[in-house]
């Protein structure tokens, strides 16, 4: 078991320039993930998560601009990484699934090629050893290999997710952001991929940024769960204390927005 932190965020704001002048979308955080930790983000609907999410891996386009703060990652400093370091090290060390699989994999590409890019871009192997890691991967999350030279659109929804999620797997990272993997997926599917998501999590040992507005859904998973409203981190706490015995008036009123299917029904 390592020590310290894989992840140290401290003071991060994110600006957008907009015809108003700038606005903050992300203001002062500062958090921690540790090694092998699943940390949960939660918080409503444009209250920051994603813009947080993009910034670890430095994904942000203008008008959005990282303009304080400090992200070290595994001991490196992401702020200041040259972009063609920066490039190598998205998906070696640091890797995301986002919220649409759909709109992450590219349509008119079969699932290997996608694969292939990423596999053979990283490491400079050979066409071979792409197809083997992505069989290999495949395997992982439980989609027969044949459906390598399929194209998204032939895939369910699940059969997406899990496709997205051996992607973000293929250079063994140390890091999985995760936002919100299980959105657009139905209750009996979300389930069992989060449960993939924690057996790998066992078997490789890396950590999790999972991004969600569920509360619930996080508490079942996160060690230690953050919430978010408008851009700055109201409360911290272990996972079991944020479901038992929240502190801040915001995160009472999130789990009370939980509907309580145990309620007996009113005439």
């Amino acid at each position: 078991m390592m020590t310290g932190n894989l992840v140290e965020v401290r003071g991060l704001q994110v600006d957008f320039l907009t015809a108003k002048g700038l606005f903050t979308a992300v203001k002062g955080v500062d958090f921690d993930i540790g090694h092998g930790e699943v940390m949960g983000l939660a918080g409503e609907s444009g209250s920051g998560k994603s813009t947080i999410a993009f910034s670890l891996m430095r994904l942000h386009r203008p008008p959005a601009l990282i303009s304080k703060g400090s992200i070290i990652i595994d001991g490196e400093d992401v702020l200041a990484m040259p972009m063609h370091k920066l490039t190598k090290w998205r998906w070696s060390k640091v890797s995301m699934v986002f919220q649409s699989a759909m709109n992450s994999l590219n349509p008119v590409l079969t699932v290997f090629e996608q694969f292939r890019d990423v596999i053979v871009r990283h490491t400079g192997g050979t066409r071979d050893q792409a197809r083997a890691r992505a069989e290999e991967l495949l395997e992982l999350v439980g989609i027969p290999v044949h459906r390598l030279d399929d194209y998204p659109h032939q895939l369910s929804g699940g059969m997406r997710q899990r496709i997205v999620l051996a992607m973000s797997l293929a250079l063994d990272p140390k890091l999985i952001v995760m936002d919100e993997p299980t959105t657009a997926l139905d209750v009996v599917v979300q389930r069992e991929i989060l449960q993939e998501i924690m057996a790998l999590k066992q078997r490789f040992g890396f950590s999790i940024l999972f991004i969600t507005h569920d509360l619930a859904l996080m508490g079942q998973f996160a060690d230690r769960i953050a919430v978010m409203l408008e851009g700055s981190l109201v409360e911290v706490a272990p996972a079991a204390e944020i479901v038992s015995n929240p502190q801040h008036a915001y995160t009472r009123r999130l789990w009370s927005s939980m509907p309580i299917l145990s309620r007996s029904r009113v005439a």
